[in-house]
């Protein structure tokens, strides 16, 4: 465990690559489109990323094209020690971008993980493994980021998730039910830091379904504001048909409609958060 958590501070320990989690205990804020979505806007920008599907319901996996039978090794095999990161990961129609699918397998992950004090740190494990695999790869055959698409609730799966990562991006929709469970998000957060993962951070937070035209929305852009101040990226994802539209055609936002603006607010999105990763790694 020492040895894992002195490198949390930066990507160079371990020759990156930097892993952010995708979490909120709520469910709808739009977790899985930001991962997708995120995902391709940081591939669009030459970064080599990998998107890890860990929620049963494998909507990040459908929403990057691949479908159910495609899905020969999973992060359900993965978890249990049946397959690596790299032998799990499938390419998908983005250049740079690849994908660990899911299904409703990891419905029963809690059945095939001992339960012992090993239990939340299986991601972590295959998460090392990866990293020093690609201490022998050159550049361009290495990924720069690995993005977690949690569930949308805090069980093994997500601690495993939050094990793993360096920090956490967290979605929180602009409608009324919001703020509640913010805290809670928080104090969930503080006590994984406090447990299982001292390097763990907010990396930031991102306000989506955002929708300028309604008092509601500005209302829970300011209150989120005021609660994690500098943490919340300054870009806004709104409430864009065309996100919504695009997963059940199995592709990303910047395939589906580029020029509509969810897809412009993600390529926004992707900027701000490369550049909090050269401000951190330069700190």
């Amino acid at each position: 465990m020492a040895g894992y958590v002195s490198g949390m501070g930066g990507v160079g320990a371990f020759g990156g690559p930097r892993v952010l989690s995708i979490a909120n205990q709520k469910g709808g804020v739009g977790k899985t489109t930001t991962a997708i979505n995120l995902g391709t806007a940081l591939a669009a920008v030459g970064e080599r990323v990998l998107v890890l599907d860990l929620d049963p319901q494998g909507n990040a996996s459908t929403g990057l094209g691949i479908s159910p039978e495609a899905r020969v090794r999973t992060s359900f095999d993965v978890l249990a020690g049946q397959a690596t990161l790299t032998e799990a990961c499938i390419a998908t129609a983005v250049p740079g971008l690849f994908v660990v699918p899911a299904n409703n397998d990891l419905v029963g992950v809690e059945s095939v993980l001992p339960n012992d004090a090993a239990r939340p740190y299986k991601l972590r494990d295959a998460v090392m493994a990866l990293m020093a695999q690609q201490r022998t790869r050159p550049p361009d055959q290495s990924f720069s980021y690995v993005l977690i698409d949690c569930p949308p609730s805090l069980n093994v799966l997500t601690l495993n998730a939050m094990s793993a990562a360096h920090a956490v991006i967290v979605p929180v929709q602009c409608e009324f039910f919001a703020l509640e469970g913010i805290s809670q998000l928080k104090d969930s957060i503080d006590q994984i830091r406090a447990t299982l993962n001292p390097g763990l951070e907010i990396q930031g937070v991102v306000l989506t379904m955002h929708d300028a035209r309604t008092s509601l929305s500005r209302e829970v852009a300011e209150n989120v504001r005021a609660f994690f101040g500098s943490k919340v990226y300054e870009t806004m994802i709104p409430r864009n048909t065309r996100v919504a539209e695009a997963p059940s055609h199995g592709k990303p936002i910047l395939l589906y409609d580029y020029d509509c603006a969810g897809s412009q607010a993600y390529i926004r999105l992707a900027t701000e958060i490369i550049e909090r990763e050269r401000r951190y790694k330069a700190a």
